[in-house]
């Protein structure tokens, strides 16, 4: 204890109190001061770039012309705590530096044979105009039953272009060994899914389709149409989820032969999760896995509302995404076994969906 040694370079000096906001709570740091040089611990390093991102939007808010009343409102929802630093600079550079090395680091680490995608939206100025601008979204789970953030991006539309342009962004970085893609139909999505990702199954998500078809039925059947949608994901095997839902769609048609359309003309997509593992069936019917982050965005942009400009939406959107993937590295939880993701390459050879340049 005290001992003086060649290698120290620095003493501490007593230390500075810190307060840092969780989800959890307020939570009292000593942070310990040094003589010479400084300290900062890194496991604060994550939350500060989320705090850098919201500081650039306010900025970027009094830069672009937003009244001062409104910016003040949006620092207290978005950062209630006394002395919240509102004129001090957010670094830009730094932090963009940082959420772009996360955007483009290479995949090519290891294999990801299930690949979720989906979007959500919120508003920005563009050109003086206030526009929808839509935040995709890819995470994917690993040969190990981990999982990844593997991308994020913004754009003006949910087109097969924009869509395409995403896809093959993950594919450049080494994306591999994908056997199944689940999302939405979004407009342009499945095209360019079956164009960029040649040899990967498309799995449509079964949440979505039920929306869907809430869409079309009288608002007094969509408790019992839903629960009977739901007994063809209830089947033990591959056969029988087909024979199921053929059966479904025969049953519900007689009174809703819209339902009966939409049912056989999604079939092929709305099964295909059942040539797949049947330990996986119920983590890959659906993007619901997304939802957290989705909310976890949404919390943070809906206060906003409008936002100055894209680049501050994808500031936003990447600081968010960076701090989940980086909680799912540093406390890893298997998603799905790892004995139950050997049978998805049993002769261990490495698979890249294809691409078209069309």
């Amino acid at each position: 204890m005290g001992e003086h040694t060649d290698t120290r370079t620095t003493w501490r000096n007593g230390h500075r109190e810190k307060t840092v906001t969780t989800q959890a709570g307020d939570l009292e740091l000593a942070i310990p001061k040094l003589r010479a040089g400084s300290f900062f611990p890194s496991l604060l390093e994550r939350r500060r770039r989320i705090d850098q991102a919201l500081y650039a939007v306010v900025m970027e808010a009094y830069v672009h012309g937003v009244s001062t009343r409104s910016v003040d409102d949006l620092v207290k929802v978005l950062a209630p705590t006394p002395g919240y630093p509102r004129a001090r600079s957010p670094g830009y550079a730094d932090l963009d530096e940082q959420l772009e090395a996360f955007r483009a680091r290479p995949l090519d680490h290891i294999r990801f044979p299930y690949l979720f995608l989906d979007a959500t939206y919120v508003k920005a100025r563009v050109d003086h105009r206030i526009v929808s601008q839509a935040i995709v979204i890819a995470t994917g789970v690993t040969q190990d039953g981990g999982r990844e953030v593997v991308g994020v991006m913004v754009g003006d539309s949910e087109t097969e272009v924009f869509w395409a342009q995403f896809l093959r962004h993950l594919r450049e970085r080494g994306l591999s060994g994908v056997r199944l893609v689940i999302s939405d139909s979004h407009s342009g999505l499945v095209k360019a899914i079956r164009k960029v990702m040649l040899g990967a199954a498309w799995q449509r998500c079964r949440v979505h389709f039920v929306r869907n078809v809430f869409a079309a039925i009288p608002k007094g059947s969509a408790e019992m149409v839903a629960a009977t949608i739901r007994t063809v994901f209830a089947q033990p095997t591959a056969d029988t989820v087909r024979t199921q839902l053929d059966t479904v769609a025969d049953m519900l048609g007689r009174q809703l032969p819209k339902v009966r359309e939409m049912l056989l003309e999604a079939k092929e997509d709305l099964t295909a999760f059942a040539d797949f593992p049947h330990q996986h069936w119920k983590k890959i019917q659906s993007t619901n896995p997304l939802e957290r982050l989705n909310r976890e965005i949404k919390r943070r942009t809906d206060v906003v509302q409008v936002f100055p400009n894209p680049t501050a939406v994808l500031r936003l959107a990447t600081a968010v995404l960076a701090e989940l993937h980086d909680e799912w590295i540093a406390f890893p939880r298997r998603y799905l076994s790892n004995e139950s993701m050997d049978a998805l390459y049993t002769d261990d050879t490495i698979v890249l969906p294809a691409t078209s340049d069309d």
